[in-house]
């Protein structure tokens, strides 16, 4: 990983969501809002081959958990989604067609992972704190 890479992945998983996360905070309070965090597979259960990016990713969880104790007397809910492989060009750069990374039917599609946000946003108080999107039977020697 170059330095370009590691700052980017900084920037966009750490401080991304440190910077939103303070200015929509007094939004959420005056409407009692919901804030959802996006985490990852990776940030629950690491695996070897982007630990960066598994680290950004269990801050993202430790932020939210963090934050959520700072702010529930307050009305404001937090939730976090963790999905796993989503069909997107993340993660491409080699130029291997998304097709060819995984099988089929073992991917996460982003619709998906826009239900789960729209729910976890739904929710009042704390009742969804994660939201987890994979499957548990291709994960079950990882957990």
């Amino acid at each position: 990983m170059t330095d370009e890479e590691y700052f980017a992945m900084q920037e966009t998983n750490v401080d991304g969501a440190f910077f939103l996360t303070r200015e929509a905070l007094p939004h959420l309070r005056e409407s009692e809002g919901t804030l959802v965090a996006v985490g990852s597979f990776a940030g629950e259960f690491p695996r070897p081959f982007n630990p960066v990016y598994a680290a950004t990713k269990w801050w993202i969880r430790g932020f939210a958990h963090s934050v959520a104790a700072q702010v529930g007397d307050e009305g404001v809910a937090v939730s976090v989604v963790n999905p796993s492989e989503v069909r997107t060009e993340f993660g491409s750069e080699d130029g291997e067609p998304f097709e060819e990374r995984f099988e089929p039917g073992s991917v996460t599609e982003p619709a998906e992972v826009a239900e789960a946000i729209a729910f976890a946003a739904s929710r009042s108080g704390s009742s969804a704190h994660e939201i987890d999107l994979y499957r548990r039977d291709k994960y079950s020697d990882t957990m």
